[in-house]
């Protein structure tokens, strides 16, 4: 977290983005979002009437303790979930059905927690960041065979832009599988997996949790270039590590017990948290 004098130059800066992000189209919407797991005695309410908006060109992050609802407030918003009452939206139009679903996963890509578990051991980086591709091509019905080879020209130039936009030699790392990879290094080849098709939306789902704090500098380089890329692309980002809201993260919204109760441009949330919660979270931060 920043100082005061930080802040303020920080404030002054998020206002001006988040004025023109609010200008922008929504990207993807939930609205009034419920979710309970199990019956009669045992069901537990998870979400209560959670609210959220992605515009275009914006990042807008999630935050809260474990147990408050992030990671199934993201996966229904990916479609990965069903609410119980509510409804999702991307570019306007409900996800409820099987094509909304599909239409907006073929728009996404996600990047994990932990990139060794998320990145197939058995695969070089070349396969694995080639792998969307391959399926796009086999949902086009103009091949996706899955032994992709070097020689699919288009294919390698596409790896190869990706794998340098996060930073990464394609000579160094295209035949490299993750056992020879640092964890900075695998999840930067996942994050050239998740945007090699040119999303219109990124999901980093803890993406730096299970990074040392070293390697972080780099994820951090790495999903500011892709944003740099595409201004247009929204962003998703579950994290509850506030030096790296801060950095990344244009708005915010604090979950706790499956409530929103606070959200707003980076700065002014925790520059000047409103509720007890968020308080106490950006106490937690500055110890």
């Amino acid at each position: 977290m920043n100082g005061t004098d930080g802040r303020t130059t920080a404030a002054a800066t998020t206002v001006s983005t988040a004025t023109s992000v609010a200008d922008a189209p929504t990207l993807l919407e939930g609205i009034g979002i419920h979710k309970s797991f199990g019956k009669g005695r045992r069901r537990h309410e998870v979400l209560h009437g959670c609210s959220i908006r992605v515009h275009e060109g914006e990042c807008v992050a999630v935050i809260g303790g474990s147990g408050s609802g992030k990671s199934t407030l993201t996966r229904i918003l990916l479609g990965l979930e069903a609410p119980d009452v509510g409804d999702v939206r991307f570019d306007g139009e409900p996800i409820a059905s099987a094509d909304g679903r599909h239409r907006l996963r073929r728009a996404s890509g996600i990047v994990y927690q932990d990139p060794f578990s998320s990145l197939d051991p058995r695969w070089t980086a070349f396969q694995s960041v080639s792998e969307p591709l391959r399926l796009r091509a086999h949902d086009r019905g103009d091949g996706g065979k899955h032994d992709v080879k070097h020689s699919d020209d288009g294919f390698v130039a596409r790896v190869c832009e990706a794998l340098r936009l996060v930073a990464l030699d394609p000579q160094e790392f295209l035949d490299r599988y993750p056992i020879d990879m640092s964890g900075g290094q695998a999840q930067r080849v996942a994050i050239a997996r998740a945007i090699v098709t040119g999303p219109r939306l990124l999901l980093a789902d803890e993406a730096m949790s299970a990074i040392d704090v070293a390697a972080r500098l780099q994820i951090l380089d790495a999903f500011a270039a892709v944003r740099a890329r595409d201004p247009r692309m929204g962003m998703l980002l579950v994290s509850h590590d506030l030096g790296v809201v801060q950095s990344i993260a244009d708005t915010i919204v604090v979950l706790h017990d499956g409530v929103v109760v606070e959200q707003g441009c980076v700065a002014a949330v925790l520059g000047d948290p409103q509720v007890p919660y968020t308080r106490e979270l950006v106490a937690a931060a500055t110890l």
